[in-house]
Parts: structure tokens; C-alpha cells; sequence
């Protein structure tokens, strides 16, 4: 009850063919008749097309190995782990920051973007032909198709800088919906687009309390909110940051941080927006996501890649109950009573990443969280800091800091609580695929990877590399990221 993600086998056969060799290769509309829209013209049919949309993120590419590789084993918070000569393909050059255009993990990552954002466009040129189908349910289901392609394009343009814009299914004998697939728009245009996706979706989506218990996951008029107050972080609109946070009501912090982290705990108060998995046919889980991190070695149960480093070890206090709850030491015993030996390969592995019940299964129960009230709260108190109504910023800094279990933070000027923020930001989202962009938009990035052994180039890793097979096809249309 608690999954809203279905088989989706007959429609995706239908409509929702992924791309081929050209990434951008979109049309899919020449198979869809009148009386194959006709047999999705209701209720039941209507959600069918935004569910395809969350079925993208149960996706190899847009969740697994490749996205773990850019979001986490980059950063300092962790090393690329498994054995010496497993290079995971490229898990090796990402943890070493060198990488380049033929990396096919910012490949990959880049083309399932893309492939969910076709979903989104599918279904909002779809949705407005379905007359028998309620009027409110289908605004509400544009309303969350408009957030998760927003949601898409803010992963894009993290990853990427500018990226293409298609706001709608491209007429294949257009030249003009040619240029429009292959041609990179400036970042702050992509920006501009995602708080236009965002704002018409807060228009239509309920409250997450709103939707019955068997639909929580689905993208609230919070969560829209919540990811709006985080494109004005990045962008440094600081009152902006401030306004949206304020508009993020109904949540709160749980008292047991772990919590979150397992099975039972999976969508509670705190829980903005998160992807959903479960290890059971015909709903499933994300594929590799808990195996490929799991411990490796004998007494292990899987692949051993994106293990915490001894720099995120390091960045606790003491006292600090995060740690234990994000880590797995070798040695040790988990909560549900499994012990860690010593004999396994690496000596920590990813806590976030476990699943109990479904330990060494390719797809696990396992939820990827992306928005949390946690988080909010550190946006909005970054924000102030910034504005320089620091003691405001102390107030929400130590509601986190003592649900961790430490005490309210000793500093008071605006740099140290600066610090002290980021610092929170590390320990309180650590894995939740967040680290490497924190540290590229607050200008750390150098300064921590040198203390992590790894070299940051400065006006080239801030962005990962626009796939070189997109550069050829894009056949002048589009430039590369400088250093590549």
C-alpha cells in the first residue's frame, strides 16, 4: 500500500520507448492513436501517465550506480571503496576527479534525465486530452508532472550548467524543434524554467496531508516549495530562499534520526519527497542501489563502492548520533541484529543504503530521500545568516544540531555560524546526494578535496562533462564544459 510505483509494462511498451542513439530522440507521438488514448480516458488511466514518470526514477540510470558515482564517490564524503583493481567501470577517475567527456556515468546520468523529462512532456500532452477523466485529478497530475521535470532540470543544470530546454514533444520535420533538442540555453534560463515549472505546480498540488496513506510519495504542494526555497539557494536569492522555506508547513523533525533510514520510517513527518523502492513483483526497488554499496568481502553481501572516507569520520563530534546511524563499521553490529565482521573488504559502507529485509537482493526496500523538513530548516537558516539576521539562523542551526544529540553551537559571529552551517549540512545530509554541489556552489570545493588528497580544478569540476556523443550529434549547436 504504502508504493504508488506499478508495473508499467503495456504502457511503456506503448509510449514510452527509451531513447536510442540520439539522446534526445523524443517523438514517440506517431503510435499513439485515438483509440489508444481512449483506453486510458479515466481516472485510473490519467494517473497511469505521471506514475511512468515516478517509474523513471526506478531506473538503473537515473538512481544507480552512475548517479552514486557523481553525487557521492566525487565528493570528499567519500572514497570510490571495493576492491583495489574494481574500477566500477569509471568509479575509479570519479573519485580521482578526472574524468572526462567519455565518462559513462555523466553519460548515462544525462541521458535518463533526459528520458524522464520525455515521460513529463508525454504525459502534459497528453493529460488535456483525457475529457472523461476528473478535471481536478488531471491538474493535480500536471501539476506533479511539472515538479519532477523541474526536479529533472535542477539535477541537469547542477550537473551540467546550461542544458537544453524541451518544453514539449518536438515535431520531428521541424528544424526548429531540432535546434531546440541539441542547442544548451544558458544557466540562468534553465533556472528560470524550473521555478516557472514550480510555481505552476504549487497552483495545483494538495498538501502531502492531503493524499490518502497508499499515495504519500507523490509530489506534495511542500515539496515543490521545499525544491523552489533550494533553486534560490543555489542561485543566492537569500529572501526568496526565506519565503518558500516559510510556505513549507506540516512537517516536522522526528526525534529518532535513524529512523528515516529504514523501512518503517520511510515517508514520515519529516519526509518532503523521496523515491520509493520496494523488493517485491511488480512493484520494485531501484535497481543495485543497496547492492552495489553494501559491505563486500566474506561476512559482506555486496559490491562495496561509495564507502564513507576518513575525511566524513572525521566531521563528527562527539557525541553525535548521525555518525553511527550513516556509517557501517566493520566490526560492529547493525540494528536489526547483523554483524559486520572484520574479514569484510572495507572498513565503513554506506548505512543510508541497507536494506534488513532484502540485505543482498538487486532490488532492495530501500527509499532515496531527496527533500527533508531537516534541510529546510538549514536553508532557511543559511539564508538568514546571509542576510545577517544571524541570530535567527543560531535558533534553527541548534534545533539540528540537538536532535543529533549536541549541544547548541558555541559560535555567534556571521562567518563562524556560516561555517558552522555548512558544516551541519555535511553531517545532517551526508549520502543523501548532496555534498559535491554543496561544495561547488559555496566556493569549498578546492580548499576540501585538498584535505581529502584529491585535485579540484578550479573552472573545470564545478560541472561534469556534457557527454562527447551529445557534442558530435549536436554537430555545432552545442559546446563542450570548459577543460574538457
Amino acid at each position: 500500500m504504502k508504493k504508488i510505483y506499478i508495473s508499467m509494462i503495456a504502457l511503456t511498451a506503448l509510449l514510452f520507448t527509451a531513447c536510442g542513439d540520439d539522446f534526445l530522440d523524443v517523438d514517440q507521438t506517431e503510435t499513439i492513436s485515438t483509440k489508444d488514448i481512449e483506453m486510458f480516458n479515466n481516472n485510473e488511466g490519467a494517473a497511469t501517465f505521471v506514475t511512468a514518470i515516478y517509474n523513471e526514477f526506478l531506473q538503473w540510470d537515473m538512481s544507480s550506480f552512475g548517479w552514486i558515482g557523481l553525487s557521492s564517490i566525487t565528493s570528499d564524503d567519500a572514497d570510490k571503496g571495493s576492491s583495489p583493481g574494481d574500477t566500477g567501470t569509471d568509479k575509479d577517475v570519479l573519485d580521482a576527479l578526472t574524468y572526462n567527456a567519455s565518462n559513462p556515468s555523466a553519460e548515462s546520468t544525462f541521458k535518463a534525465n533526459y528520458a524522464g523529462i520525455n515521460r513529463c512532456n508525454q504525459a502534459l500532452d497528453i493529460l488535456p486530452k483525457l475529457d472523461k477523466a476528473d478535471a481536478s485529478l488531471r491538474a493535480r497530475l500536471e501539476g506533479e508532472a511539472k515538479f519532477l521535470r523541474a526536479f529533472m532540470y535542477f539535477t541537469l543544470v547542477k550537473c551540467y550548467g546550461g542544458v537544453p530546454i524541451i518544453d514539449h514533444l518536438p515535431n520531428p520535420s521541424s528544424e526548429e524543434d531540432r535546434i531546440m533538442q541539441l542547442t544548451r540555453k544558458p544557466v540562468a534560463d534553465v533556472y528560470a524554467y524550473i521555478e516557472k515549472d514550480l510555481n505552476e505546480a504549487i497552483a495545483v498540488l494538495p498538501t502531502k496531508a492531503s493524499y490518502p496513506a497508499s499515495e504519500k510519495a507523490r509530489a506534495s504542494k511542500g515539496a515543490a516549495y521545499a525544491l523552489l526555497a533550494k533553486v534560490s539557494l543555489y542561485q543566492k536569492k537569500w529572501q526568496e530562499v526565506i519565503d518558500n522555506c516559510n510556505l513549507v508547513t506540516g512537517y516536522s523533525l522526528v526525534t529518532d534520526y535513524a529512523s528515516m533510514f529504514r523501512l518503517a520510517g520511510e515517508n514520515g513527518p519529516e519526509s518532503i519527497f523521496e523515491i520509493n523502492g520496494v523488493a517485491s513483483v511488480p512493484i520494485k526497488g531501484i535497481p543495485g542501489y543497496s547492492n552495489t554499496q553494501g559491505a563486500r568481502g566474506a561476512g559482506g553481501w555486496g559490491w562495496g563502492f561509495n564507502t564513507p572516507s576518513e575525511s566524513l569520520v572525521n566531521a563528527y563530534e562527539e557525541g553525535d548520533v548521525r555518525k553511527d546511524a550513516t556509517i557501517i563499521f566493520e566490526g560492529t553490529t547493525l540494528y536489526d541484529g547483523r554483524f559486520v565482521p572484520t574479514s569484510v573488504e572495507n572498513p565503513r559502507y554506506n548505512y543510508k543504503a541497507y536494506s534488513s529485509t532484502f540485505t543482498d537482493a538487486w532490488e532492495t526496500d530501500t527509499n532515496i530521500i531527496y527533500l527533508r523538513y531537516a534541510e529546510v530548516l538549514l536553508m532557511k537558516a543559511e539564508a538568514l545568516n546571509e542576510l545577517g539576521q544571524t541570530s535567527q539562523a543560531i535558533l534553527l542551526l541548534d534545533q539540528i544540531r540537538n536532535r543529533a544529540g549536541l549541544d547548541d553551537t558555541t559560535f555567534s559571529s556571521q562567518s563562524d555560524i556560516r561555517t558552522a552551517i555548512w558544516r551541519e549540512r555535511r553531517v545532517e545530509m551526508a549520502f543523501e546526494h548532496d555534498r559535491f554541489f554543496d561544495l561547488v556552489r559555496t566556493g569549498q570545493a578546492k580548499t576540501a578535496f585538498e584535505a581529502d588528497n584529491k585535485v579540484f580544478t578550479v573552472g573545470k569540476n564545478e560541472l561534469f562533462p556534457i557527454p562527447a556523443s551529445f557534442i558530435r550529434e549536436a554537430g555545432g549547436l552545442s559546446e563542450q564544459n570548459p577543460g574538457y
